[in-house]
């Protein structure tokens, strides 16, 4: 790991002097020599179930070790998506790393979906469902847009700049994200499935997993149509591709990099969200940069996807396995 990260290092400097066009390569590895510090949140989540993450990694590691059917699920998905299935293999690695712990068999990730499509749930947020929210005037803007990613990520813009943490009419609004006041209806901060997405992310990506894998369009207004698609595996790995695509365009388009070959910074944005945001941010970064002369800053994998990166060589093996 230390070759990699001196590698890493001549690569960046290397960068400064040679402003490029294209999208610049992100080489393999990882940036950080050691793995940047764990949120104290999938800690205590880690803590409380009397586990550790070595041990769920492991647990994860066999599910997908002795699934070949699961294995041969994500490689026909990344197929369809034109990523490499390690890309696939490294979100559901760190997910249930440092989130959740994994179910051992896939079968009940099946039995699973089929108890939340059959329970009464809306979207809202203290009696207001999201569907009358949206009329609201604020979110004016968002109805010139086409297509679902566009879509809600204007109404998410929208909630952080206009309702997050503010007074709005009488009422104060969480100073939380998005999905997490109105879309996840169980508990706070709560994902499903085995790519445990949430709902916002599945809504945003409906369109490109329609146009890519002919699935049917999810509906804010169906809130247990969109759960069966992020808890159902055959659903819901297109959701997964569609997400890890989306990330590898934006840093491509938007921040001149092509992270094809570095599955921790792909697992990484999984992780953190937002990746048109943060390309955008990495771009303008880099613009400053190189008005000053300075080397250009390479994209940054955070813990989850260090580890990814980390354990590569073994999570490879798994796609070499039959």
């Amino acid at each position: 790991m230390a070759l990699r990260h001196s590698i890493l290092v001549l690569f960046i400097l290397c960068l400064a002097a040679t402003p490029t066009i294209a999208s610049t390569l992100v080489p393999p590895g990882n940036l950080n020599a050691e793995q940047p510090p764990i949120p104290g949140a999938s800690a205590r989540r880690t803590n409380a179930a009397d586990t550790t993450y070595q041990a769920k990694y492991e647990r994860v590691y066999r599910l997908l070790k002795d699934d070949p059917v699961l294995r041969g699920k994500i490689r026909q998905v990344a197929a369809d998506y034109d990523i490499a299935p390690i890309h696939i293999i490294g979100a559901i690695v760190g997910e249930h790393t440092y989130n959740v712990d994994v179910y051992d068999r896939l079968q009940t990730y099946y039995v699973k979906a089929v108890s939340y499509f059959r329970s009464q749930f809306t979207f809202s947020h203290r009696g207001e469902t999201i569907e009358t929210f949206l009329q609201r005037p604020e979110f004016e803007r968002c109805r010139e847009k086409t297509g679902s990613y566009q879509i809600w990520g204007c109404r998410e813009a929208v909630w952080d700049q206009s309702f997050r943490g503010r007074m709005v009419e009488g009422t104060r609004f969480p100073d939380d994200r998005f999905s997490a006041v109105f879309f996840q209806p169980f508990f706070a901060g709560q994902t499903f499935g085995i790519g445990q997405l949430n709902p916002l992310t599945a809504l945003q990506m409906t369109d490109l997993v329609h146009e890519t894998s002919g699935l049917e369009r999810i509906d804010h207004r169906n809130p247990r149509q969109v759960y069966r698609a992020i808890m159902d595996p055959d659903i819901s790995l297109a959701y997964i591709a569609a997400t890890l695509k989306k990330s590898i365009e934006a840093y491509s388009e938007i921040a001149g990099f092509d992270i094809r070959d570095n599955p921790g910074i792909t697992a990484t944005l999984y992780n953190l969200g937002n990746p048109t945001t943060r390309a955008a941010r990495l771009a303008a970064e880099n613009r400053l940069r190189r008005k000053q002369g300075r080397p250009l800053k390479l994209p940054e994998e955070n813990y989850y996807g260090w580890l990814v990166n980390d354990k590569l060589e073994q999570l490879e093996a798994l796609l070499a396995d039959s």
